[in-house]
């Protein structure tokens, strides 16, 4: 049996996806299971985000039944139209009248507009196709999904940047408890892993090596026009059972990860946004998730470049040829 470490290794969560390889683009949509409790922490200053403010505390929805992660900036918004059409016709949502449900589907995009074919970007049909293609089987990860147009390292623009996508890692506790998490990585800076040694980024102008966006920012006096169509966005999922606020507290930790695994992380230019997920099948402390949600959101980014194929003259980490 093989060992599912993704998003999915929580129990009732449903993962699917819907690429445009052509385009460049793609969506991923997670399903929930009834009855689970939502939270979100957004980062960075230039976010696409639907219904994030109903998952904040003080607000009246707990639960939600999917989130939407979508290329094709506010364009893809769209996306959660169809993922809300997909749930309406199995009377999945919350109720306000009977026979009347409002599917819970917020939803986060980043930029992906600057590869493939233009143009083009998910639009409700993609976000129904891709909770249709949804199931409980090891998330695929890498050039698919919301990862399709992701790149990492784009100071420089393109043909400098490292091709990136999809991925997603997780953890078991010694006491049942699941933590898991799923990341679309289109940052601009650079990923590194937990040595400090850069896995993809920016190239130096050989082409040859990844240096630094650090670096090359200490000679700068604004950050270039390339820089600003970037974001990280997520989901952490845990079978633990969590008030709404405890969920949140998770997506704030969770953000810890995305620094240790990004820099640098949350600038102007980057929308980071995580949702997190308890579905409340186990007792856990909310500090004891939030740091391991941590963690893992820092493999899964980490997986996320590793996984990825070269696409729209994006060259992959793997992929030497200048």
């Amino acid at each position: 049996m093989t060992l599912n470490d993704t998003l999915t290794a929580v129990s009732g969560i449903r993962v699917g996806h819907w690429t445009d390889l052509d385009s460049a683009t793609g969506c991923t949509v997670i399903l929930c299971p009834p009855g689970t409790t939502g939270g979100v922490d957004q980062r960075g200053g230039a976010p696409g985000t639907r219904e994030t403010d109903l998952l904040r505390p003080l607000h009246l929805i707990q639960h939600v039944d999917a989130i939407l992660l979508s290329g094709g900036s506010a364009f893809g918004l769209s996306a959660a139209d169809g993922v809300m059409r997909f749930l309406a016709e199995r009377k999945i949502g919350f109720p306000v009248a009977p026979d009347v449900v409002v599917p819970i589907v917020p939803a986060a995009i980043l930029f992906d507009l600057d590869i493939g074919r233009n143009g083009v970007w998910p639009t409700s049909d993609a976000g129904y196709a891709a909770a249709l293609a949804a199931t409980a089987a090891p998330v695929a990860q890498g050039t698919v999904g919301a990862g399709t147009g992701c790149k990492v390292g784009t100071l420089r623009g393109l043909p400098f940047a490292t091709k990136s996508g999809i991925g997603s890692a997780s953890i078991r506790l010694d006491n049942g408890v699941v933590i898991a998490a799923l990341c679309a990585v289109n940052a601009v800076g650079d990923i590194y892993d937990d040595a400090g040694v850069i896995l993809g980024g920016l190239r130096q102008l050989d082409g040859a090596a990844f240096e630094s966006t650090l670096a090359v920012m200490q000679g700068m006096t604004k950050v270039e026009r390339f820089s600003s169509r970037n974001t990280v966005i997520g989901v952490i999922a845990t079978n633990a059972r969590l008030t709404k606020e405890e969920t949140n507290l998770v997506a704030q930790m969770a953000q810890d990860g995305l620094a240790r695994a990004v820099r640098p992380a949350h600038t102007l230019y980057d929308g980071d946004t995580l949702f997190a997920l308890a579905t409340g099948e186990v007792d856990a402390d909310a500090s004891l998730v939030g740091a391991f949600a941590a963690e893992v959101v820092a493999e899964a980014i980490r997986s996320g470049v590793r996984l990825a194929s070269s696409l729209g003259g994006v060259r992959a980490w793997n992929d030497g040829r200048t």
